[in-house]
C-alpha cells in the first residue's frame, strides 16, 4: 500500500494535540485493504471519562467498540483523541455511547458496530449502556439479534470495598 491510499489520515505521526470538548471530526478513516473478508476490530479503551450533565461529576468508563468494516477502518489515533474530546462534555452515560455509536457509523459505514460503556458506579449505581447500528442485510440483522440476546449474559463481578 501506498502512503497516499491512507485517505485522510492526518494526526498519525505528528504531534498530539489534545481538545477537551467533543469533536466528532476528530476521526479519521481509511481504505480497508481487505473488503472481500469479514473479520472484526475491536477497541477496548478503559481511560474514558466525560462529565455528569446535571453535577459536573467525573465519570469514568471503559469503552469497548466492536465492528464488522466494509469499506472503511478507523485509524486508531484519531480515534483516541476523538474519545478524549469527550474528558469536558457533559452528557448522560446513554446518550455518550449512543453519540460514539452515531459518529463512528457515520464515518466508517461497517456492516454492524456495537459500542458497549462500562461506566463506573457513582451513588452505587452502575450505568453500562449497549448500542448497534448495521446495514440492511439479512446475515447482519441475524447476527445482531444474536449479540444482544447475549450481551451481558453473566453479570459483571462488582468488586466491593471490605474496608
Amino acid at each position: 500500500m501506498e502512503r497516499d491510499d491512507f485517505g485522510t489520515v492526518k494526526s498519525l505521526g505528528k504531534e498530539t494535540n489534545y481538545v477537551f470538548t467533543y469533536k466528532p471530526e476528530l476521526l479519521e478513516k481509511f481504505p480497508n485493504r481487505f473488503p472481500g473478508n469479514r473479520y472484526w476490530v475491536s477497541f477496548n479503551c478503559p481511560e474514558f471519562t466525560a462529565l455528569c450533565p446535571i453535577t459536573g461529576q467525573p465519570d469514568f468508563a471503559t469503552i469497548y467498540i466492536q465492528y464488522i468494516p466494509d469499506k472503511w477502518l478507523v485509524e486508531s489515533k484519531s480515534l483516541k483523541l476523538y474519545l478524549f474530546s469527550f474528558r469536558n462534555a457533559r452528557d448522560f452515560h446513554e446518550d455518550t455511547v449512543n453519540r460514539i455509536a452515531e459518529d463512528l457509523f457515520k464515518l466508517l459505514e461497517p456492516f454492524y458496530i456495537e459500542v458497549y460503556g462500562e461506566f463506573n458506579p457513582r451513588g452505587g449505581i452502575s450505568i453500562d449502556p449497549f448500542v448497534q447500528k448495521f446495514k440492511d442485510y439479512d446475515w447482519v440483522k441475524e447476527l445482531a439479534k444474536e449479540r444482544f440476546k447475549l450481551h451481558r449474559i453473566t453479570p459483571p463481578d462488582i468488586k466491593r470495598n471490605r474496608g
